[in-house]
Order: C-alpha cells, then sequence, then structure tokens
C-alpha cells in the first residue's frame, strides 16, 4: 500500500470513528458548537433585566427562558440553565445584580432538554458549582444528549455532558446556607422532570414559592403517550404530577417558560403598582394543573383517532 493510500485509509478510518462518536454520542458533536439552532432559539434567547420576584428569588435568565437564582449569604442556588448559548448571558445578569456567579454552590434543573439544561454544563465550569438532579436526569446530564425514554428522543437536540453530577431523592430538603429547597419528581414532560419549591420573605412577609416544571405533553413524530413502550408509565406519572401541583402550596408559581404562567402580563401589573401583589396568586399551581390536564387530555383524544384511522 502506497503513502497517499496509506494517508486515504488513515483519513476514512477517522471520518467513519467521527460519525460513530456522533450517533452514539450526539453530545460528542454537539461540544464542537456554543450554539443551538432552533427556529425559537433566537427569541427564547432575547436579553432580558433580572429583577426580584420576591425576598432573595430572582429572575435571571433571558426572556423566553426561565432561570431562577435564590441568594443567600453563604451561598447561591441557581436553577435551570436554558441554552447552550444562554450561559453567558446569565451569569451577566447575576453580576449586575450585585451576586457572583463564583458564590453560586448548587446548580439544579426541572428537566433535561437543551432548552432549560443546554447551559448548565458551561454555569458549572462558570461556578464550580456542584449539580444535582433526578436519578433519570441525572444519567443524561452526565452523558449528554438526549434521554432514552424522552417522549422527544427522535430528533431532539441534544445537551452538552456536566461533569459529577449528584443524585436527589423526591422528596428531599438541599440546603445551601440558609437556603432549604425540596425536590419534588413531577415527570411527563420527561421521566426525570422535577419542580422545586422553597420559601422566600421580605421582612414577615414569607411567601411559598413554586418553580413548576413543565407538564405539557409534547412529543416527537410517532410517539404515543397512551402506548409507549419506551415511557410506558406515561400517564399515570402525568396523574401523579397533576395531583403534586393541586395539593402542593403555591404563593407564587414560576414556569420553565415564564409565559405558560403569565409572568410578564403579571410583571407589568406590579410595575403599575396594583396591589395585592399580582406575583402572588394562590390557585396559580391548580389553575396550571388543570391547563396540563385539558392538554393531555386533547393529546389523547388526538391519539385515539389517529389510532383508529391507521387501523381501518
Amino acid at each position: 500500500m502506497g503513502q497517499d493510500s496509506t494517508r486515504a485509509f488513515v483519513t476514512m478510518k477517522f471520518l467513519c470513528l467521527c460519525l460513530l462518536l456522533c450517533f452514539y454520542y450526539p453530545a460528542f458533536c454537539l461540544g464542537q458548537t456554543r450554539t443551538t439552532p432552533c427556529a425559537r432559539c433566537v427569541q427564547w434567547n432575547r436579553p432580558q433585566k433580572p429583577f426580584r420576584i420576591w425576598g432573595n428569588t430572582f429572575y435571571v435568565g433571558p426572556h423566553g427562558l426561565s432561570s431562577i437564582l435564590i441568594t443567600s449569604d453563604h451561598g447561591h442556588v441557581l436553577i435551570d440553565g436554558a441554552l447552550p448559548e444562554s450561559a453567558k448571558q446569565i451569569a451577566a445578569n447575576i453580576q449586575s445584580l450585585g451576586f457572583r456567579i463564583a458564590d453560586v454552590k448548587l446548580i439544579l434543573n426541572s428537566h433535561v432538554h437543551f432548552d432549560h439544561a443546554g447551559g448548565i454544563a458551561e454555569l458549572q465550569r462558570m461556578s464550580g458549582a456542584r449539580v444535582e438532579a433526578s436519578e433519570w436526569s441525572a444519567k443524561v446530564l452526565s452523558h449528554g444528549g438526549v434521554g432514552k425514554g424522552d417522549p422527544q428522543f427522535a430528533g431532539g437536540t441534544p445537551i452538552p455532558p456536566v461533569a459529577n453530577v449528584q443524585r436527589f431523592r423526591d422528596g428531599e430538603q438541599i440546603r445551601v446556607g440558609e437556603i432549604v429547597i425540596t425536590a419534588h419528581l413531577t415527570p411527563g414532560h420527561t421521566p426525570g422532570g422535577t419542580t422545586w419549591t422553597w420559601k422566600s420573605c421580605e421582612g414577615a412577609a414569607c411567601r411559598n414559592m413554586v418553580y413548576a416544571d413543565s407538564l405539557a405533553p409534547i412529543s416527537s413524530d410517532g410517539f404515543r403517550f397512551s402506548s409507549s413502550s419506551d415511557y410506558p408509565h406515561a400517564l399515570p406519572e402525568f396523574e401523579k404530577s397533576f395531583t403534586f401541583l393541586e395539593t402542593v402550596p403555591c404563593d407564587i408559581l414560576i414556569t420553565t417558560h415564564p409565559e405558560a404562567s403569565s409572568l410578564w402580563d403579571r410583571l407589568q401589573s406590579r410595575d403599575k403598582g396594583l396591589t395585592p401583589d399580582p406575583l402572588v396568586n394562590l390557585s396559580a399551581c391548580r389553575e396550571l394543573a388543570r391547563q396540563a390536564r385539558a392538554s393531555l387530555r386533547d393529546r389523547l383524544a388526538e391519539e385515539h383517532v389517529q389510532g383508529e384511522h391507521h387501523s381501518k
């Protein structure tokens, strides 16, 4: 074999190896870029001035994707990292509020889709924070990519892998400084979805804060919530999550996409001086559960019609 043939053979082996890595480990390829191509990413990632929600709880994400900072004198907690390209904006928002990204000691996540977990790897690198997630989500974060059993697995956008992800149990309380935040598994949108609760106080006025994970029955083409071998317990898990939202103490609701809880409308009303505080709504979590139930009911009806059509 001549030198040119040998070089061509080696090049071909390298290309084949890269293709295999991209196929089996999509995060390998994603790691080569800092931007995520999607139709809505530019709109989601529009800059948003950070603001105080209540007490020691602040909104620090871009306009279309929530990222929540909870502060204390002995370290901060950050929930969700939005897109990979959102990380620098989130860090800058934290700094503009007078806090340091280096004082973020814990990063948490709602669910491991690229628009909520994509920036976590970079935020961990910038802060040195530990990352904790549910068992299912932790596996996805650790390996990167898209998790098997995710309704959006087929064609889903992979996430960069995150180092040294720790696991928590359902109902576990996690502490950072004076912050006590509780993990509640609320699967359905993904098998590892998590809602977070904590208390924030302004003087003697303390509020029950709820950062609710998405319960939207969204999937890749071909996935059926009513009969999935990859996610066979989707329906009872949705029901568990609906029941949780209907019963959890909930003064201020924040959602992964802020418009899902009408955050911008409520904030505008607050800025106009309306009282009582429009961000406080004791029925907001129940209303979110009602809307999510209706969406799932519509989705299952659609699947039933499609099933009848295919059987003819």
